[in-house]
């Protein structure tokens, strides 16, 4: 007799099961999560990152395919100026942790650069969690991990982030490396990829910041005392608590050339903003109970069967998706075929309360529906007949 199911095997399975039948699960990086972040109230998201489905092939197949993502030759530059910032063991890479983050420190003359190699992402999660356990329980030198592999829980399912590197310092602190191909010119880069990166690097030193929380808790109870941001504090047990420093370094070409820069981030705001987002979000394993039987989202699927599959987990749609999501195109198309305000935006979305439709709002407006009472409808009714003057001054 087989071993009874325990609950997470039996999600696992469920997931597997929405996925459809020998289709691998695609992985959940920190891009995509800040993007879930970004849309908390968007369950379809939601469902079809935690079973792993590829949201590319799926768009593909309902007939809304979607150019989201990097071209092939960004990835190859990205790939190429990444493994040049990290030649040598990693020495220029160190050397500008230490002049942008951790002057105060040694200079990193040597450096330990430990092997991460393990099989599947859970091993590879481990040997994670036991390198940073002994670079942060002997502290006094510098420690490179190249791209670790940590786990973040999500809607109670796991979420496997691969970071480009985590730095531990002398003093056993912890600090999030990324590296982008976009440059820095005249020291300063566009702001909105910044940001992309920032939010990305919250997602990530959340990720640490758990895996920190079950290193400060010590073989016999409790949990030792953290210190001031940045921090390896000691408790009773002479044992390092580890400290996840909340300054990342972003480190991108230098203007026009393959030269490396570096730019300390202060991400304290997006990991705030991603924490209460992630929080949010509906359980993963409640969505899919709520799914009618035999939903499947495997692109092999009929167009029809693989359309009312996808209808029916509701969406949040918004313009920003356009950037963020692969589904994007089919999710406005729809939003607009319904009418939904949401189609013109968050903030019009949030100006408009209980009207959810441009039907509803335009009654609103013409007087034929809504409370007078209601703010959202007297602004409308007042803004559409500043219209009618105008129009009728206009034709005079």
């Amino acid at each position: 007799m087989p071993p009874p199911r325990t609950r997470g095997t039996a999600l696992r399975h469920r997931l597997a099961e929405l996925r459809g039948p020998d289709v691998p699960a695609k992985a959940l990086d920190a891009r995509a999560l800040a993007a879930l972040a970004a849309n908390p109230g968007c369950a379809r998201r939601a469902i079809l990152d935690g079973a792993g489905v590829n949201k590319a092939a799926l768009a593909s197949a309902l007939g809304s395919p979607s150019a989201f993502g990097q071209s092939q030759f960004a990835l190859t530059r990205g790939n190429a100026f990444e493994a040049k910032v990290k030649a040598d063991g990693g020495a220029e890479l160190l050397r500008l942790v230490h002049e942008k983050l951790d002057r105060s420190a040694e200079p990193p003359v040597e450096a330990r650069v430990p092997d991460l190699t393990a099989t599947g992402p859970r091993g590879r999660t481990a040997r994670t969690e036991l390198e940073l356990r002994e670079a942060t329980a002997h502290p006094g030198a510098w420690t490179l991990l190249d791209h670790p592999m940590l786990a973040l829980d999500v809607a109670g399912s796991p979420a496997f982030l691969e970071p480009d590197a985590v730095v531990v310092h002398p003093d056993g602190s912890w600090t999030v490396v990324e590296i982008k191909s976009f440059p820095l010119l005249d020291g300063s880069a566009d702001p909105a990829k910044v940001g992309a990166a920032a939010r990305q690097a919250a997602v990530y030193v959340l990720a640490l910041e758990e895996l920190a929380a079950r290193l400060g808790v010590e073989p016999e109870g409790g949990t030792a005392p953290l210190g001031a941001e940045g921090d390896a504090r000691a408790d009773g047990t002479g044992v390092p608590v580890p400290r996840v420093r909340h300054r990342v370094l972003l480190v991108c070409p230098r203007d026009f050339s393959n030269l490396p820069a570096a730019s300390a981030v202060d991400i304290r705001k997006q990991r705030a903003v991603t924490a209460r987002q992630l929080a949010r979000l509906t359980r993963i394993e409640d969505i899919a109970d709520a799914l009618p039987e035999g939903t499947c989202f495997s692109p092999e699927l009929p167009a029809e069967a693989l359309t009312a599959a996808v209808e029916s987990v509701p969406a949040t749609y918004a313009p920003e998706c356009l950037s963020a999501c692969e589904l994007a195109f089919h999710c406005r198309t729809r939003s607009r075929r319904e009418g939904a305000v949401t189609s013109l935006g968050r903030p019009v979305r949030a100006e408009l309360g209980g009207l959810t439709t441009v039907e509803d709002v335009l009654a609103a407006a013409r007087g034929e529906a809504g409370d007078p009472d209601d703010p959202a409808v007297a602004a409308l009714r007042r803004a559409a007949a500043l219209r009618a003057e105008a129009l009728e001054a206009a034709c005079r």
